[in-house]
């Protein structure tokens, strides 16, 4: 975990130093070990270092090669390291550290941009070649670590380029436009995130899992894609028994590439199957001793899973480390969450994940997760919605009316998961199919709902016409793969690792999830997807890889999210600040939202006809943010 700034001018003309400055120590939580900075005409780059691979000084950034004409800024992992390492020895490159980020540097000189090829891991990173003077940036494949860039329009001057690993690192250079995005506030409503290449602000983007990014002399930046999902044209006729063995391989190996740190490591663990999976790995490779695992319990009982996950701690014999919190503890985070939030994210497990990260922390540098195994092996109940939406959608109008009329009759309750929930939620798919059904399944608002509460001045067309433009570009050739191809590039980009990677750069912690290694999402795509899902069996080749080695009542308990009882909260402690925040004179001055569709929304929750839990949220922490940022 660290962060990563730099200013490009192409006139030549000297950088301001105390802007790089101010970009980087605005992300100074990321990387509190150390800060380093290079500044030649026309560039700057800037890190904050948090230490985990070669602890010295050679190991600080920006890093150099041998002549000093390629420098780079670096966040990350590169797991491969050591392999590309070899080779460009071998090429005669000297070393001057231990660093992964080192391989960088040599790598582009013996590869050019296709070093980004070649590396394999969590980063984003920014090269700069002063021979050519030029740029080269990229995202990893699967959007683990961020990246935001803006041309800053300059009087009589070419546009300025600027990046940083967060929104607000972006914040000090002069003329940033910070005017709210329509485009990026509409897709915050619809996605509970912006997802790229938006932002919330107008002058900035960001860059997208996969994809690299190059600034040439006196050309604008150009962005494109240098690796996919690799979906198959025709799936491979597995066995079970073979397809779970390769599983169990390409897990190990992955969970074994992600224990090399020359600091304190331990792992996160919820008591679900894909954090338990992690663990049971890491105690076969490391010996349980060397263990500390992590979790996080609730007071209310709906939410919590504390009980599983000593279970799983109890049968590998781990040093076990639990938290329980409370609502009001979760309540009294919020104003630390809206800080390190600089973008909005309406997932309220942010709370609880940041919680872990800080309590983990104290513990431990590094922790790895169980991250990725809902988008990569069909874990999430809307999965198994999906099996029963085109029996139901498929009922006579007039039937289907008579269950939407039962539907609004049901009484709003407040626990994980409720009845009404489940039954309103699973409505709001509508007639369509595909990804899009998906989307309106995890949506905040809807497109038409959209057009009731923002001001029309800030209506920005269909913001799930992105979802349709993905599927269409996909390379999935059939509706599951499509679905899974959603999911990885929409909520677990978008949402998941955004929450992972702000919750933990607030803390100086870095996370690392095995089942985002390359290969092993190689292996989830080429599966048939009757692997992934088997009738309504969620994760079926994962429950059958590690069954014999994990506890039946783990990989046969229900799903549970990582939730948090907001829906209760804004009924109770939450509800004047609610009511403060979506204060009808306060929406008139801001001039976005119409006062009186939200006001219905607020009333519906607590007067308690309806459940608008997600709505709510999102507005409240969109608010939370404006007060910050905005």
């Amino acid at each position: 975990m660290c962060g990563i700034a730099g200013l490009v001018d192409p006139t030549g003309a000297p950088i301001d130093r105390g802007v790089l400055q101010a970009m980087t120590a605005a992300m100074a939580p990321r990387g509190p070990d150390a800060d380093g900075f290079f500044v030649a005409p026309g560039v700057g780059l800037g890190h904050r270092r948090l230490r985990v691979i070669d602890l010295s000084q050679a190991g600080a950034q920006p890093m150099g090669n041998e002549d000093g004409q390629v420098q780079v800024v670096f966040n990350g992992e590169i797991y491969n390291f050591a392999d590309l390492r070899a080779e460009l020895v071998g090429h005669g490159h000297t070393f001057r550290s231990r660093s992964d980020t080192e391989v960088l540097v040599h790598g582009y000189e013996v590869w050019g941009d296709g070093v980004v090829d070649r590396i394999d891991g969590m980063f984003a990173f920014a090269l700069w070649d002063a021979r050519k003077r030029r740029l080269l940036a990229a995202r990893d494949r699967m959007g683990k670590k961020p990246f935001y860039f803006a041309q800053v329009t300059r009087a009589g001057l070419p546009p300025l380029f600027a990046f940083a690993s967060e929104l607000k690192g972006l914040l000090p250079v002069p003329g940033l436009d910070r005017r709210i995005s329509p485009a990026g506030l509409a897709r915050y409503l619809t996605y509970e995130y912006v997802p790229p290449p938006y932002t919330i602000l107008a002058g900035a983007q960001k860059l997208d899992a996969g994809f690299r990014l190059t600034l040439e002399p006196g050309g604008a930046p150009q962005v494109s894609r240098y690796w996919d999902l690799p979906f198959p044209a025709e799936h491979r006729p597995w066995r079970e028994e073979e397809a779970a063995e390769e599983l169990r391989t390409l897990l190990k190996r992955a969970v074994e590439r992600r224990l090399v740190s020359d600091v304190p490591l331990g792992a996160f663990l919820s008591g679900g199957i894909d954090s338990s999976t992690v663990v049971a790995l890491m105690a076969e490779l490391a010996g349980a001793d060397r263990m500390k695992t992590f979790s996080i319990g609730f007071s209310d009982a709906t939410f919590d899973e504390t009980a599983h996950a000593r279970a799983v701690a109890a049968q590998f014999g781990t040093d076990h480390h639990e938290e329980r919190i409370s609502a009001s503890t979760l309540i009294d985070t919020l104003p630390d969450v809206a800080r390190f939030l600089d973008e909005p994210l309406g997932d309220a497990s942010i709370v609880p994940t940041y919680l872990l990260c800080k309590f983990t922390k104290q513990h431990v540098t590094v922790a790895l997760s169980g991250d990725g195994g809902d988008e990569l092996f069909a874990g999430y109940p809307t999965f198994l919605a999906d099996r029963v939406a085109p029996l139901f959608f498929g009922l006579p109008a007039a039937a289907r009316r008579l269950a939407e009329q039962a539907a609004a009759r049901l009484p709003a309750q407040t626990g994980y998961f409720s009845l009404d929930f489940k039954v309103n939620q699973f409505l709001r798919g509508g007639t369509v199919s595909g990804p899009r059904r998906h989307q309106r399944w995890l949506s905040s608002f809807l497109p038409e709902e959209l057009d009731r509460i923002l001001l029309p001045e800030l209506r920005d067309g269909d913001p799930l016409a992105d979802v349709d433009a993905r599927a269409a570009a996909s390379p999935a050739r059939n509706d599951r793969d499509r679905l899974m191809d959603f999911y990885a590039r929409f909520y677990l980009a978008g949402d998941v690792n955004v929450k992972v990677d702000r919750a933990a750069g607030a803390c100086g912690l870095e996370v690392r999830a095995p089942l985002l290694d390359t290969d092993l999402v190689s292996f989830a795509c080429q599966l048939p997807p009757g692997l992934r899902l088997r009738g309504l069996t969620s994760k079926y080749i994962l429950k059958k890889a590690m069954r014999g080695r994990l506890p039946d009542e783990i990989l046969d308990r229900k799903k549970q999210g990582f939730g948090v009882p907001v829906a209760a909260w804004m009924r109770g402690e939450l509800a004047p600040a609610l009511r403060d925040e979506l204060a009808p004179d306060k929406l008139r001055r801001e001039g976005l939202f119409d006062p009186g569709a939200v006001g219905r929304l607020v009333d519906d929750h607590l007067l308690g006809r309806r459940d608008r839990r997600k709505q709510l949220w999102s507005l409240f922490v969109f608010e939370r943010w404006l007060a910050t940022y905005g």
